[in-house]
C-alpha cells in the first residue's frame, strides 16, 4: 500500500513538473515576482526545459516502481 502512495506521488510530481513550467501559472510565479532578479532565470526556456527533465525523470521512476508492484503482485499470485 505504501508503494502505491509513492508511485502516486512521482506521477502527479512528474507531471506537474512537465506541464506547469509552460503555462500562465508559470509566468505569475510567486519567486520571480518577490525577487525580481530570480524573473530572467526562471523565465529561460533552457531552465523550463531542464524542469521538464526532472518531471520526465519523476514519470520514469513513477512507472518503475509501479512495476516492480505489479512484479511483486505477480510472484505472490503464482505461488
Amino acid at each position: 500500500m505504501r508503494r502505491l502512495i509513492y508511485v502516486a506521488f512521482f506521477l502527479e510530481v512528474g507531471l506537474l513538473l512537465i506541464v506547469l513550467p509552460w503555462s500562465a501559472f508559470w509566468d505569475r510565479n510567486y519567486f520571480a515576482s518577490a525577487w525580481p532578479a530570480l524573473r530572467p532565470l526562471l523565465m529561460n526556456n533552457f531552465c523550463r526545459g531542464a524542469i521538464t527533465g526532472l518531471g520526465f525523470v519523476n514519470l520514469y521512476a513513477g512507472f518503475a516502481d509501479l512495476a516492480r508492484v505489479f512484479a511483486a503482485r505477480g510472484r505472490r499470485d503464482g505461488e
